[in-house]
């Protein structure tokens, strides 16, 4: 009787201890931990990059353009890796969420030039998408009456509309409504089809002077304008977006736009247009790196997304800019939605200053 009771006792001690034994994590928590560590792998790929100065190869730079982002997918990560109590999950993804913090802050120099206002400039820059916004552009232009518009993927119905709204014939006559601002000078590189993304134009209500401008696939004229009085060189930024095939050819067109930026950093000069490119791509960052300034950066709208339309401003990217040499300081920045393009408009006062 003493056995069967110890053996009973012992039994029934072998079960108490099973019950205080955790389940095991083999069939539920384990896939949390895998699928948090995915999340920071991929996250961690993209920050490196960020930290190495590169944008390497797809699809990084495509993801390097929505970096802020990246602290959805972490803090997703840190939650499986929590409810999985995954400790080395827990520090990585603070870790990353750290690294992406830092990096969301503002790049490049902003700085307060002496001297006095000589001129003062309103810049709009639109993308009207193979001409389709233009409209949307007339009208935004007739009511934000900027002295310099920069427009991407103006193809030739385009170019004759905007002639038409805001231009002079033959004769010198105005062929705009009464009332509205007449931009007689301009500056354009015409699309190869009818309705082709290369077509671009610079228009103008003070007298230009027209430049080589940057050869492109998709067209990047220049000018000098003489606003009143003062001398400021005009280029129009359009390089080719970040496509899987186009790699070679965004990194060659930016870094020609950082080669016109360094040449010209010491005049006053002002570069607009879509640089299908963020702070967040080193190649975009080696243009800032001359010295040259983000107007959006300067009123502290950096991070306020002009693409793509349709989720900005709660979800996208900025990759239009409107960049200035020293002597330039910006008083406020505007994004503007227009119908039927994917781009938002971006309008900039600028103030040029000299020292007298």
């Amino acid at each position: 009787m003493a056995l069967h009771g110890t053996t009973t006792g012992a039994k029934t001690g072998e079960r108490t201890r099973d019950a205080n034994v955790p389940p095991s994590r083999h069939g539920t928590t384990r896939p949390g931990a895998w699928f948090a560590a995915l999340l920071l792998l991929t996250v961690s790929i993209v920050l490196g990059c960020r930290v190495a100065d590169t944008d390497a190869i797809t699809p990084i730079p495509q993801l390097l353009a929505f970096l802020p982002w990246l602290l959805a997918p972490t803090a997703v990560a840190l939650l499986f890796a929590a409810l999985s109590h995954w400790r080395i999950g827990l520090v990585w993804g603070v870790a990353a969420l750290a690294v992406t913090a830092w990096y969301i802050e503002p790049y490049g120099k902003t700085m307060e030039p002496g001297g006095v206002p000589v001129a003062e400039i309103r810049v709009l820059t639109a993308n009207v998408e193979f001409g389709r916004a233009t409209d949307g552009l007339i009208e935004a232009v007739s009511k934000q009456r900027p002295d310099l518009v920069f427009v991407q993927e103006c193809e030739d119905t385009c170019q004759k509309k905007l002639d038409q709204a805001f231009g002079k014939d033959a004769k010198g006559r105005s062929t705009a409504e009464p009332g509205e601002r007449v931009y007689p000078y301009r500056q354009a590189v015409e699309s190869a089809t009818s309705e082709g993304s290369d077509g671009s134009v610079i228009l103008s209500r003070h007298p230009l002077t027209p430049a080589k401008g940057i050869p492109a696939t998709l067209g990047m004229p220049g000018a000098t304008a003489d606003v009143d009085g003062q001398e400021i060189r005009l280029q129009l930024a359009h390089p080719m977006p970040p496509l899987p095939s186009h790699l070679g050819t965004w990194r060659k067109e930016l870094a020609a736009l950082r080669d016109y930026a360094a040449a010209n950093i010491g005049r006053p000069t002002v570069v607009a247009g879509d640089f299908n490119a963020t702070q967040d791509h080193a190649a975009f960052r080696r243009i800032l790196d001359t010295g040259f300034m983000d107007g959006a950066r300067l009123t502290g709208d950096t991070r306020t997304p002009s693409w793509p339309a349709l989720t900005a401003p709660a979800f996208g990217a900025q990759i239009d800019h409107v960049l200035v040499s020293r002597g330039f300081t910006a008083t406020r920045t505007r994004f503007l939605d227009l119908d039927d393009t994917d781009h938002r408009a971006l309008v900039v006062d600028l103030t040029l200053r000299k020292s007298t």
